[in-house]
């Protein structure tokens, strides 16, 4: 087995520089901004972007849409069962003047009778 060599500055710094080069050929390779490639690119991530947009809002429009509706029916069941509660204390009420007015009139009866004694 051959020792290790250890490498020198110069060999760093050539290494380094190298690196560093191909990083700048590497990014000088890319498209400019003006490429078509780039624009299409570009012009298809927006289209995609206002597809999820549009998707985004009709989905709102349908839960406010959704919650509208819930509420409607909340509101209609809470006055079918104020409704229910007033006829419910109206039937009472008449069924208490009836039986008043059925007790009324055996207690005149009674007196009638008392009366011809």
């Amino acid at each position: 087995m051959s020792g290790f060599k250890e490498p020198q500055f110069k060999d760093r710094q050539k290494a380094a520089q190298s690196a560093r080069q191909s990083l700048l050929n590497k990014f000088r390779a890319q498209p400019g901004p003006d490429d078509p490639e780039v624009a299409k690119r570009r012009a298809e991530r927006e289209a995609i972007a206002a597809r999820r947009e549009a998707v985004r809002q009709a989905r709102e429009a349908e839960k406010a849409e959704q919650k509208r509706r819930e509420e409607e029916a909340a509101a209609a069941e809470a006055a079918r069962i104020a409704r229910e509660q007033e006829e419910e204390a109206a039937r009472l009420a008449a069924m208490e003047a009836d039986q008043k007015a059925k007790r009324d009139a055996r207690y005149a009866a009674r007196k009638a009778r008392g009366k011809r004694k």
